[in-house]
């Protein structure tokens, strides 16, 4: 079974030993709203309230970025909350997403791309 945001915040949450109850009262939201998040009866909540998750949960950032993610999908918005302001203020990125989809790129492609980044980074350092 494909994991959903909700599943993925109830197995992160049941890890740190949170009860719904007290993880809805740190995230300032209602212990029904929590249940219908974590039974994907609701889809994702506001990037601030993600924010807010990600740090109750103590996520690492491979485990935030898989909560984005799942966040999405589990929204009609299918790009993760932390993209869309990045790809809206760059033409250069919006170009590039787009010749890449044209083109079809291969995941051998982008992670090639990535680790070129990366290691750009890692010289500056």
């Amino acid at each position: 079974m494909e994991q959903t945001f909700g599943s993925y915040v109830r197995e992160k949450r049941m890890a740190r030993g949170l009860s719904l109850r007290a993880l809805a009262a740190k995230l300032e939201v209602s212990p029904v709203y929590m249940s219908n998040i974590e039974n994907d009866r609701r889809p994702a909540p506001t990037m601030e309230k993600l924010n807010h998750l990600i740090e109750i949960l103590g996520l690492c950032q491979t485990d935030a970025e898989l909560l984005l993610d799942l966040a999405a999908k589990s929204r009609t918005q299918r790009v993760s909350a932390d993209l869309p302001e990045y790809i809206m203020e760059r033409d250069i990125v919006r170009a590039a997403l787009r010749t890449a989809k044209e083109v079809d790129a291969t995941d051998e492609e982008w992670q090639e791309f990535i680790d070129r980044i990366t290691q750009r980074g890692k010289r500056g350092e």
